[in-house]
This record gives C-alpha cells, sequence and structure tokens, in this order.
C-alpha cells in the first residue's frame, strides 16, 4: 500500500544535490521538516484536544449542551493551536521569506534582502531566556539599519535542536533561494 505522506521525506532526502528542487517556486514551501520537539508538542496538543472532545460529548449526553458546547469549543482552540504550532517555522517562494511564528508573520521578499548567512552566536534554547553557544541564519534587509539583523532559525529551535545536519541543510537551501531570487531582483 503506497503511504503518500512518506514521498515528502524522499523529497528532502533527493533534494540534498539540489538547491531549489521545486518545480513551482510560487508556492510558499518550508525547506525543512517540522522537528521532532515541534510535532511532539502538536501531538499532545491533540492528544489533550480528543480527551476534551470526548468530555464534550459525555458532557452534551449527561448534563446540558451549553455545557458540552464550552467544552466543544476549548477542543476546537487546542486543535487549532496544534495547527498553527506546526505551521510556524521559516517558508521560502519566489516572492520572498516569510517567518511564521505562532502570533505573527512577516515576510520579506527578496528585492528588500541584502543577505543571508550562518553565524555562529549565542542562540535560544527552544525559545526559552536561556541561550546557548550555537548557530543562527540571519537576514540582513536593505530598508533597516545594518545593526538591525533579524534572526530567521537558529540550531536550537524547535525543529533542530540536536539535528544539526538538518539546520545545516535548512539554512543552505535558504541561502540558495536567496542567491538565486537576490540576484533577479
Amino acid at each position: 500500500m503506497p503511504l503518500p505522506f512518506l514521498t515528502a521525506d524522499r523529497a528532502f532526502d533527493q533534494a540534498v544535490d539540489e538547491a531549489l528542487p521545486f518545480d513551482d517556486r510560487d508556492r510558499w514551501r518550508r525547506p525543512y521538516r517540522p522537528g521532532p520537539w515541534r510535532v511532539g508538542a502538536a501531538a499532545l496538543l491533540l492528544l489533550l484536544a480528543s480527551y476534551a472532545l470526548v468530555a464534550a460529548v459525555i458532557i452534551a449526553a449527561a448534563e446540558t449542551p451549553q455545557a458540552g458546547a464550552v467544552c466543544l469549543g476549548v477542543a476546537l482552540f487546542v486543535i487549532v493551536c496544534a495547527l498553527r504550532l506546526l505551521r510556524v517555522g521559516i517558508w521560502v517562494s519566489a516572492r520572498g521569506v516569510r517567518k511564521v511564528g505562532f502570533f505573527s508573520t512577516r515576510t520579506a521578499s527578496w528585492e528588500h534582502i541584502v543577505s543571508v548567512r550562518t553565524t555562529q552566536q549565542p542562540v535560544r534554547w527552544l525559545g526559552l531566556p536561556r541561550t546557548v553557544q550555537g548557530q543562527a541564519l540571519l537576514l540582513v534587509r536593505k530598508d533597516r539599519a545594518p545593526e538591525a539583523v533579524g534572526q530567521l532559525m537558529t540550531s536550537h529551535n524547535a525543529d533542530f535542536l540536536a539535528r544539526t545536519e538538518a539546520f545545516d541543510r535548512a539554512a543552505d537551501t535558504i541561502e540558495a533561494w536567496a542567491a538565486e531570487y537576490g540576484r533577479a531582483a
């Protein structure tokens, strides 16, 4: 039986030799797989949502439908949070680079980007206040001051913690997109 979700993994593995392996470059896509920390947190949220959905059915049947609806609303909110958590990351297309956060999304077009580079520096561990020495992919924009460098991703975030090869491959891919489309702009 073919498992279509495994073809995406093969596409990432086969794309090692080719920096821009996609035919439709106008579509926004993440040039790496979500990390195990992010997927694990989303799975736990979905598990919590399943318990809330079961509780909503039991409450609606045993007590009042209004209390069941409140529980259903909580479950739907947790599901939306889990889906948003899976969407967080860096996305690229022919139009630019997009940093999707949990609460906000920022997009920079390639013509406004001076450079994308990887540097060694203190980075936040899993987004917490604690910093460790690691790598960061930095974005320098034309319309900002030279010292206002934006950090796209780090080697110690939820996608790349303990996956240095994945970080290097994703950083190289994003740098290749910047080199290809930064020249065209």
